[in-house]
């Protein structure tokens, strides 16, 4: 899952699917960034996390564990977004 600043979900989404990854745009106000923002939904393998990982970082979105002091307002200045990687029992496409 991963938080993006509005105006920077488009490309994002857009650079994620160029990679070959399926994923859900929810658009979504306050929470983590406190702002206007595009939750983005991904199932990934365990085997392409590093991959999507990559992807979203070489567009300045930030692990939260990456993130200055990990707090809503320094993971906002310190990049595009923040992304959690959650394990999940089980994800299906359709």
């Amino acid at each position: 899952m991963a938080v993006v600043q509005a105006d920077a979900a488009a490309k994002t989404a857009e650079a994620l699917i160029e990679a070959g990854f399926r994923v859900t745009r929810i658009a979504t106000t306050g929470g983590w960034l406190r702002r206007e923002n595009t939750t983005l939904l991904s199932g990934v393998e365990d085997e392409r996390v590093e991959e999507m990982l990559a992807v979203l970082h070489r567009l300045g979105v930030r692990t939260a564990q990456s993130a200055p002091d990990n707090t809503p307002e320094n993971a906002a200045t310190a990049g595009r977004g923040i992304v959690f990687v959650m394990d999940v029992e089980r994800f299906e496409h359709y």
